[in-house]
């Protein structure tokens, strides 16, 4: 017996930008539902995580990101950007469709400074739409030389990318920057640029650095963007954006 399926047109999709700290509380101890209760609570169509640990000494081997997937009922998917205590350190996303196409692009970093990286994934929406979605993380020494070249490779891999795609992740660097102009001569910003509301340091937050972006420009709308505030479960607040795509058909000419 074959099974009936029902379309669903609802095009519009949540997206959670979130640095969780690594899975430390800015109390000092390690309490992942405080984190799944602030993706839960948002109830995002896809999370960008970024300091994730997978099975580092600090986190006591667990792997973060496949944790929080259970707490969320997500898919989640893990990107090394390095090795790390005992581990491996980067970036992940967790979503709730699955992914028919992944990769991680290694972004490039100076000499003694951390490498960095951007974890893809490209899914089916409901609607039966096909997207990219990408989780990063920026490097965040005050220099910016490194945050420049890791905007520009973004900007050259994923400008070329079939499907209409949405990059979120804490960029380390704040509206108007050189970095985040770079990157916005290519992709489109989420925030009010009139009033960027800021996301960091989470207990008083006074710096915007995290972004919710998409491309083309031309198959998304904004619906909503809002700054999530808890002074416990990160030292970043999350950043919620929801966002309509929109039909080719009906694009104007």
């Amino acid at each position: 017996m074959g099974i009936s399926q029902t379309v669903n047109n609802n095009k519009i999709i949540k997206i959670l930008s979130f640095n969780i700290l690594h899975g430390a509380t800015t109390n000092g101890d390690f309490d992942f539902d405080k984190i799944a209760k602030i993706i839960n609570d948002a109830n995002p169509d896809f999370v960008a995580l970024q300091e994730v640990d997978f099975k580092t000494n600090r986190i006591m081997k667990y792997d973060l990101a496949t944790e929080l997937g259970v707490k969320t009922k997500m898919n989640s998917l893990f990107a090394k950007a390095m090795n790390f205590d005992g581990g491996e350190y980067g970036n992940a996303i967790l979503s709730k469709f699955s992914f028919f196409h992944t990769r991680n692009i290694a972004l490039p970093f100076s000499e003694g400074n951390e490498p960095r990286s951007a974890i893809e994934i490209t899914t089916i929406l409901s609607s039966e739409d096909t997207i990219s979605f990408i989780s990063t993380h920026f490097n965040h020494l005050e220099s910016g030389k490194d945050r420049l070249k890791q905007a520009e490779t973004i900007n050259k891999i994923f400008s070329q990318n079939k499907y209409p795609t949405i990059l979120a992740g804490d960029l380390n660097d704040t509206p108007k920057s050189k970095t985040i102009t770079l990157l916005e001569n290519v992709w489109t910003s989420s925030y009010n640029k009139k009033d960027p509301k800021p996301t960091f340091p989470s207990n008083n937050p006074k710096r915007k650095i995290d972004y919710v972006m998409f491309l083309p420009k031309d198959r998304w709308a904004i619906m909503e963007a809002k700054v999530i505030q808890d002074s416990i479960a990160s030292d970043h607040c999350g950043y919620l954006v929801t966002l309509k795509l929109l039909n080719i058909k009906n694009l104007k000419k």
